[in-house]
């Protein structure tokens, strides 16, 4: 090995710290840690010390790993010194950079390019196929062999709260033995709760006029993502809001109606609304926002309802405002 960088990025600490022990495992091999490895963490560490620890030839060991968590913290003055380094990495040193939140300077990405180094995404991916993907890859890596409806059972059920994965493929490889071959069956026992889904996933359901389904995922949203009864209509708020934006804006395509919407980048979410606001028609639309102001106000104390059963409601009245024959089909798509 030689000249190694990397820079982990991620949001979802869990994730970040799997993706870190996995690398430096994977670097330190058959060798000593306590010899090799230079771990930086918390507040109070600097940037020059990190340089310090690139900048030293090994000792006893063929490289080193010198480890900087948290380096988005730094500003990019801050950063220099390691930028600088990165001209003329130590061949001998493995850097392992991370960082979670908030922006990082440019000027260290685009070095950490140039010197050849990676720059790895630890979240999982928000799109359900996308992730269905992360998880079989991860399965894969585990040693574990799961049946397709296994693996599809796991994405269902952890929605975004992929963070659960290491430690249930951690459990289930206790449980049956490196290498075992598992069914959905003998997963189910495992997986626990049903994590939290993406919001979309919420008006998507509603959109087709699938009660049932928007009802499971209000839960999902509830209690596995413990949002606030108050998010959970903001959200629907903004949905409905765009939709009576586009009522009678005489807007003909997803573009305009990105362009009127201030949507940025991608269209889809302006098309999605633009084609449901013509399913519900304006008729449609006002019902909606009626219903939403009645919630926010029974939310706000204006009838002695437990605030998931105001939303059950809502959600329920929201989902039949689509009349059967023109009820999209549901696509999986986002």
């Amino acid at each position: 090995m030689g000249a190694g960088v990397w820079l982990l990025r991620g949001d979802d600490g869990v994730l970040l710290a799997d993706a870190l022990s996995e690398l430096v495992h994977r670097l330190v091999g058959a060798g000593d840690r306590s010899l090799m490895v230079d771990d930086f963490d918390g507040e109070d560490y600097l940037v020059g010390s990190v340089v310090d620890a690139a900048q030293t030839p090994p000792f006893l060991t063929e490289h080193r790993v010198v480890v900087a968590r948290g380096v988005s913290r730094f500003g990019a003055d801050e950063l220099a010194p390691l930028v600088a380094y990165l001209d003329d990495p130590l061949p001998t040193t493995e850097l392992v950079l991370t960082a979670s939140g908030g922006r990082l300077p440019k000027s260290l990405t685009d070095k950490v390019k140039a010197a050849g180094g990676d720059v790895i995404a630890t979240d999982a991916p928000t799109r359900p196929g996308d992730r269905q993907a992360w998880i079989d890859e991860h399965v894969a890596g585990s040693g574990l062999r799961l049946d397709a409806g296994a693996r599809v059972l796991l994405a269902g059920q952890l929605g975004e709260d992929v963070a659960r994965l290491s430690a249930l493929l951690e459990t289930l490889e206790a449980t049956f033995g490196p290498g075992a071959r598992l069914h959905a069956v003998d997963v189910a026992p495992f997986v626990g709760d049903a994590g939290a889904v993406p919001p979309w996933d919420l008006t998507d359901a509603i959109d087709r006029g699938d009660t049932a389904l928007a009802l499971a995922n209000l839960t999902r949203l509830l209690r596995g993502g413990e949002r606030h009864p108050l998010q959970v209509l903001a959200t629907l708020h903004t949905h409905y809001a765009r939709m009576l934006r586009l009522d009678g804006a005489g807007v003909a395509d997803e573009k305009a109606a990105a362009a009127l919407l201030g949507l940025k980048g991608s269209t889809f979410a302006a098309r999605k609304a633009l084609d449901q606001a013509r399913r519900l028609g304006h008729g449609g639309i006002a019902r909606a926002i009626a219903v939403l102001a009645e919630a926010d106000l029974d939310l706000r104390g204006g009838r002695e309802w437990p605030g998931e059963l105001v939303l059950e409601v809502l959600v329920a009245r929201l989902s039949r405002l689509v009349s059967p024959s023109r009820r999209p089909a549901a696509t999986g798509r986002r």
